[in-house]
């Protein structure tokens, strides 16, 4: 019988109630009568309880885990939660509990302590990494469970970095003294990589339209530094939402994504994207108007802040951004619980939507506090500044969207997810702030050509995140065949722990174009600069710089005002710069406008004197879906206080600002050399209409006129050439983002021109970055 119970007693899930009824009948003696037996184990009192098996743990530890102790019945019931108490300390590799008489002898087997812990095979991830997500730690109890549950957070680690194909194998090395190394034999396997991502029902966006808009990439060789091209589980899901926000932004308010499924090649390698889409039709605003459920609120004042129009297409943005506006200043009028909600009301024969901003008390709760959780690297301070509300504010829906899109924009998180929860009471909320930490850090090496420059080279070392205090440091250097350019910058985003940006720079420029210029050029100096919000969409920065520019090396057959400007003078400067920016995007902008207007005054000190003046504007529209209308206009002055200005100091224009004529093309210039003076007062202005044809491979055809003129300088002399009259070209341009790099070709003809301008037909430049 002893044999029978230690062989399934063993056994860590044996039913302790049936074991306990086999040590009752095994340890009963001789039976007088089949009416004993039941008396006997009733009556049974634990005299002792022995333990056996310890090496590490005191017995004394052990029966204090039970729930039985001397002087106790014994209870099968009570007998059976022992067992598995003991086994939840997950102390013990094995328990097995007999009868001996009254005594009750338990048996264990410790489980063994973890010496060390170690990591084979690993070439992409590194130790410490995976030493920081795994449970199990040196000196800690080895069990089964906990390495089984170590292997599914490893997996997940190389499955976030998109190597599916990744094999974890725990290896344990028995030591003396019931020691044990745990190592974990890692076969990471090849990347699981988007070989395609397709669309199916879209019928008013291309498929190269969409695949823009998603942050999923499919593989292409030269994004070496990039992830987005490898399968993300986690990534799907942020690409739905896109794909969301980007019908809603697009009038289709029906839109859904049926469904978006990842599957595997045939070689089990790859992946295959594959959305599925209902887009629905497109909608334009109906009727727009307000609904006000509180007293004393001027309407018209409110419905000024309203921008939507009835018969413009439906935009979610904007619905969301008047929202926003309407929250704001029913906040500045003492409403702090107000609550604006879009109510919307749609007429699918006419595809029109209705749009009504219902306003009213919302419900009084507060923010208890603000949890962060997923940074490891990056301080809390620096995603807590972002937040327009902090503990104690009242909840308002509108801060806490606006409080989610900058950290997002702070470019330092692969995934930003922000939800509030209830507090420890009903008038109180609980901010979660959950984010996922993306590399910042950026080296970048590039090589091209341009007509203008000739080969050009580049390297670039920028950390936007510096030691997790959102600082960012930038090291840039670029040499060509007419010049090299070193610039290290450092940025503070939060100066003074204040919504105001900070930063100094060194640099050195050197200029030896002796095509369009008769002299060599050289700069070296540094600045420092403040920046910061007025309003939404309107920033200021002031700067200031310290440099000193030499001219030399001047040809003997230059121009009698060039030699003159041989030597060297020493700039201080004092700017400032005031940008209204509502496009839709700052690197690629097809629709809204910006505006800038900057301001230069040199002569804090230093040799050089004058004040100098930049406005410009810009304007983006879509036509018809596929094409982008853009209309730019720059113009600039500059004057001197009390002397001439130099040459070097002039605007020069022609080349990439007004494309059909030479750099330095158009302006005043000596006759008698045919070198350009530079000019004091320009305009330059560009109509362009452009469109992706191919656009699977990101090719955009543009069509374009270009004007602009320079005039004015301080030189007098028979031998100048002065005029004043505008000058315009048209032309045709390629734009292709290739795999070597982005390609621009530029075929231009200019139509109103002097004699003394320099012309040519085409331009182009190529370079890459990799």
């Amino acid at each position: 019988m002893n044999f029978f119970m230690q062989k399934y007693f063993g056994t860590a899930r044996f039913s302790a109630r049936v074991a306990m009824m086999l040590l009752m009948i095994g340890g009963m003696g001789g039976l007088a009568s089949f009416h004993a037996t039941p008396v006997r184990a009733q009556t049974a009192v634990i005299s002792e309880i022995e333990v056996k098996g310890t090496r590490r743990i005191d017995p004394e530890t052990v029966t204090t885990y039970m729930t039985v102790a001397p002087g106790d019945p014994m209870d099968p019931n009570q007998l059976d939660q022992s067992l598995k108490a003991l086994f939840a300390t997950e102390l013990f590799a094995d328990v097995r509990i007999r009868q001996d008489g009254t005594r009750l002898v338990v048996s264990i087997a410790e489980n063994p302590i973890i010496n060390r812990i170690a990591f084979e095979g690993n070439q992409r991830i590194k130790d410490a990494d995976l030493t920081n997500e795994t449970q199990l730690q040196p000196r800690q109890v080895f069990t089964r469970t906990k390495v089984q549950q170590d292997v599914q957070r490893i997996l997940k680690i190389y499955q976030r970095s998109g190597r599916f194909a990744s094999k974890i194998s725990p290896k344990v090395i028995q030591l003396e003294q019931n020691r044990v190394d745990l190592i974990f034999e890692i076969d990471e396997g090849p990347l699981s990589r988007i070989r395609k991502i397709v669309f199916i029902g879209n019928r008013k966006f291309s498929d190269s339209d969409l695949r823009d808009t998603i942050q999923s990439k499919e593989y292409v060789f030269w994004r070496l530094l990039r992830t987005s091209d490898t399968y993300d589980p986690d990534r799907l899901g942020l690409d739905r939402e896109l794909l969301r926000r980007f019908y809603l932004e697009n009038s289709h308010i029906d839109f859904k994504v049926i469904s978006a499924v990842a599957e595997l090649t045939p070689d089990r390698e790859d992946f295959v994207l594959t959305f599925t889409l209902e887009e629905g039709e497109r909608y334009r605003y109906g009727k727009i108007d307000l609904e006000i459920d509180l007293e004393r609120i001027d309407r018209e004042k409110l419905l000024s802040l309203v921008t939507l129009r009835e018969g413009e297409w439906y935009n979610a943005v904007d619905v969301e951004k008047t929202v926003d506006g309407l929250t704001d200043e029913m906040g500045t009028l003492g409403y702090a619980f107000v609550e604006v909600r879009p109510a919307v009301k749609r007429h699918p024969d006419e595809r029109v939507i209705d749009v009504t901003f219902v306003i009213g008390e919302g419900p009084r709760v507060y923010v208890e506090r603000i949890d962060i959780e997923g940074n490891v690297r990056t301080l809390d301070k620096v995603i807590r500044r972002e937040f327009e509300l902090v503990e104690g504010d009242a909840f308002n829906v509108s801060k806490l969207r606006r409080s989610r899109r900058a950290i997002r924009n702070l470019g330092f998180f692969a995934a930003t997810e922000i939800d509030n929860e209830e507090g420890s009471a009903t008038d109180k909320t609980i901010i979660k702030t959950t984010v996922s930490e993306q590399p910042t850090g950026q080296i970048s090496f590039g090589v091209g050509y341009s007509s203008i420059d000739g080969v050009v080279g580049d390297i670039g070392i920028s950390e936007r995140n510096l030691l997790g205090r959102g600082q960012q440091l930038t090291f840039q250097t670029q040499l060509s065949e007419t010049g090299r350019h070193f610039d290290i910058s450092f940025t503070e985003p939060y100066f003074l722990d204040r919504d105001l940006t900070a930063g100094l720079e060194v640099f050195r420029t050197t200029r030896v174009d002796r095509d369009d210029f008769s002299f060599d050029e050289y700069e070296n100096g540094g600045g420092v600069h403040l920046g910061y919000d007025l309003a939404t969409d309107l920033r200021q920065s002031l700067r200031y710089n310290l440099k000193k520019v030499e001219v030399r090396g001047v040809d003997r057959t230059a121009s009698r005002f060039i030699r003159a400007q041989a030597g060297s003078r020493v700039y201080s400067t004092v700017g400032q710069t005031l940008t209204w920016d509502k496009r839709d995007s700052r690197i690629d902008p097809r629709e809204g406008y910006v505006l800038s207007m900057s301001n230069d005054f040199t002569g804090l000190g230093g040799s050089a004197t004058f004040l100098r003046t930049r406005l410009r504007s810009g304007y983006y529209q879509p036509l018809l879906d596929k094409y982008v209308l853009q209309l730019l206009l720059e113009g600039g002055y500059i004057v001197g206080l009390g002397e001439d200005v130099s040459i070097v100091d002039r605007f020069f224009i022609g080349g990439r600002n007004l494309r059909g004529f030479a750099a330095s093309g158009i302006g005043p210039r000596d006759t008698s050399t045919d070198d350009a003076l530079g000019g004091n007062l320009y305009y330059t202005g560009t109509v362009e209409i452009s469109t992706p044809v191919l656009a699977d491979i990101g090719m955009r055809a543009s069509v374009f006129g270009d004007f602009g003129s320079l005039w004015q300088t301080d030189e007098t002399g028979s031998e100048i050439s002065d005029e004043s009259s505008l000058r315009a070209s048209i032309g045709v341009g390629i734009s292709w983002n290739t795999p070597l790099g982005p390609i621009r070709i530029d075929f231009a003809r200019a139509v109103l021109k002097e004699d003394i301008d320099e012309t040519e037909t085409i331009r182009f430049s190529f370079g890459t970055r990799f």
